[in-house]
C-alpha cells in the first residue's frame, strides 16, 4: 500500500508541475500565440492581454461585411499584433487572422516578422507560393502561417508578370518578410 502512495504522490507532483508551466507570451504555435488561442473570443481579449493596450478600430457597421481589426500595443506604445475577428462587431467571434508585428513573437524554430525567406525555407516546408500584384504570398501549412515578400525583392524580370509561376528557387535567400500572418480556420 505504501508503494502505491509513493507512486500516486510522484504522479501528483509531476502533474502539478506540468500544469503550472507558464505559457511563453511570445511563442507562436499552431493553435496559439502566447495566451491567445484559436478559440479565444473577442470579449476575452482584455483578459488575455491584461498587461497590454487593446484598440478596436470601427471602420463600418455590421452590414458592411468588413471586419474591424483589433490592434494590441504593449504598455510602451509599441504595436505588437493586429487581430482580425471572424465576425465584425461580435463579442463572441473568435480571431481568424493575426498579423504579427513585433519580432519577439516567434515560432519554436525562430521564425518571426523580421526574418528572411532563407530562415523560413530552412526551417519549414513551404506549402505554396502565390503571385499577386505587388507581393508574393508564401504559405507554411505546418504552423498555419503565411507571409508576404515584396516583389521588389525578386529579380527585375520577375516583378511585373502576375501569371508567372514563382517557385522557392526564384526567391533570393535574403528577401525580407514584409508581413507575417497566422491564420486560424
Amino acid at each position: 500500500m505504501k508503494k502505491y502512495s509513493i507512486i500516486a504522490l510522484i504522479l501528483s507532483i509531476t502533474l502539478f508541475i506540468s500544469c503550472n508551466k507558464e505559457q511563453d507570451p511570445f511563442q507562436i504555435a499552431t493553435n496559439n500565440i502566447g495566451n491567445l488561442t484559436d478559440s479565444t473570443q473577442v470579449k476575452d481579449l482584455k483578459m488575455v492581454f491584461a498587461n497590454d493596450s487593446i484598440v478596436t478600430s470601427v471602420s463600418g457597421d455590421e452590414f458592411s461585411g468588413s471586419t474591424n481589426d483589433i490592434i494590441v500595443y504593449d504598455k510602451g506604445g509599441k504595436e505588437l499584433l493586429v487581430l482580425s475577428p471572424s465576425q465584425s462587431l461580435d463579442s463572441t467571434a473568435t480571431i481568424r487572422t493575426v498579423r504579427v508585428i513585433d519580432e519577439r513573437f516567434k515560432t519554436p524554430k525562430g521564425l518571426n516578422a523580421n526574418n528572411t525567406f532563407k530562415d523560413a525555407k530552412d526551417n519549414y516546408k513551404i506549402s505554396s507560393i502565390q503571385n499577386s500584384l505587388r507581393n508574393i504570398i508564401v504559405s507554411i501549412d505546418d504552423i498555419n502561417a503565411y507571409f508576404t515578400i515584396d516583389k521588389n525583392e525578386l529579380p527585375a524580370e520577375m516583378r511585373f508578370d502576375m501569371n508567372l509561376n514563382i517557385e522557392a528557387i526564384h526567391i533570393p535567400d535574403n528577401a525580407k518578410i514584409k508581413n507575417f500572418f497566422i491564420q486560424w480556420y
